[in-house]
């Protein structure tokens, strides 16, 4: 059975707020895609989510290709007020261990004094937001990438850990949604569950109604954003996003059951994008994990306990739309069986991730 609420909340939900509240209910992080001059009303507004609707700590970062390793360790880990608001320490004091050292707290910067020495208790902010991201260096990217595994991140003084809610949102930019902006690394592409585009034009509810991030708070360096919780009008309503209805979501995906028809279904989705002349990788195993993943987590929303063919097509959308990487003319398979080059180019015009997945879905008959 659901949580109380649920079935209200999720209908009034926008579209970046439901992309939230899916990834932290798997646990997982999401890409974010908006055109360039929406990338930083975009960054307020997930900033805003984050805090108002599900009262979480945010980093909110300014990447580029000159960014350091230290900016970005430094950048996304939460002071000490963020630490004892939103991730309770689980850590007994140094003193409780070693007695006969001196044990001093700081609570600025989250520091214990043992002797001469330091150790930093910080943690990740629960949100990191990093705009641009795609801009940033293959090192700072890999440093991401081994956050998203490991769960931790390293400094020059210490080892951060994540909190158990934690997400990363990288937003990139492009033209248009047919348009693809520059690509991640592709290790860490492919550990990102779900990517979204957002038109400017669908707007930004949570920015539009509130002031408190204002243009001169959103500078253009990385900067991590540390606001107090202030309700927002769905939490005093009673209708915020709470931990306990996320941990309820959580159980209930456990719960979800696929027919072997779904499977099937799912798995036939699989192979047609493998074998798309248009494809040249991304379909990886670990994307088939997140398909099921998303699709069990999308009927859990929709108030189910089972799959449905539909609900398996619309997470199809979502999970490859940012793995699939397209062909060049020079790449297509056909070219070694004697086909001509500049036919090929012209079949392959045009053609993005979001076609080619529209092209399987139609191919493939979904079962009754």
């Amino acid at each position: 059975m659901s949580h109380p609420g649920i079935a209200n909340i999720v209908p009034e939900l926008s579209d970046l707020e439901l992309a939230v509240f899916v990834c932290l209910a798997s646990q997982e992080h999401c890409l974010i895609e908006t055109q360039h001059d929406g990338v930083d009303d975009l960054a307020k507004e997930l900033a805003l989510i984050s805090s108002s609707t599900f009262g979480l700590s945010y980093a909110l970062l300014d990447c580029s290709s000159d960014m350091s390793l230290d900016d970005f360790s430094g950048g996304i880990l939460a002071s000490a007020t963020d630490r004892s608001e939103h991730h309770p320490s689980t850590y007994a004091k140094s003193s409780d261990y070693y007695p006969s050292f001196r044990s001093v707290h700081d609570t600025r910067s989250a520091r214990t004094t043992i002797g001469d020495n330091y150790l930093d208790e910080r943690k990740t902010a629960n949100v990191v937001i990093a705009k641009n991201f795609n801009d940033a260096s293959v090192q700072v990217q890999i440093q991401a990438l081994e956050l998203l595994r490991s769960g931790r991140i390293f400094t020059r003084n210490a080892v951060h850990s994540t909190p158990a809610a934690f997400i990363f949102i990288p937003v990139v930019s492009s033209s248009n949604e047919k348009s693809r902006p520059k690509p991640l690394n592709k290790h860490l592409n492919d550990h990102i569950f779900i990517s979204h585009f957002h038109d400017p034009q669908d707007g930004y509810p949570n920015l539009e109604g509130d002031d408190s991030i204002s243009d001169n708070q959103a500078s253009i360096s990385s900067v991590v954003r540390k606001p107090n919780f202030i309700p927002s009008k769905r939490a005093i309503n009673g209708h915020a996003i709470t931990r306990e209805a996320i941990a309820e979501i959580r159980h209930m995906c456990n719960s979800v059951t696929v027919s072997a028809e779904v499977a099937r279904y799912l798995q036939d989705i699989v192979v047609f994008l493998r074998l798309n002349r248009a494809v040249l990788g991304g379909i990886s195993a670990k994307a088939t994990n997140h398909l099921l993943r998303l699709s069990k987590c999308l009927a859990s929303l929709h108030g189910l306990d089972y799959v449905t063919p539909s609900i398996v097509a619309l997470a199809a959308k979502k999970v490859y739309r940012h793995r699939i990487t397209v062909v060049s003319p020079e790449q297509d398979r056909s070219l070694l069986y004697g086909s001509d080059e500049a036919a090929v180019s012209k079949l392959l015009k045009g053609v993005t991730p979001d076609i080619i997945i529209e092209n399987v879905l139609g191919d493939i008959e979904a079962p009754l």
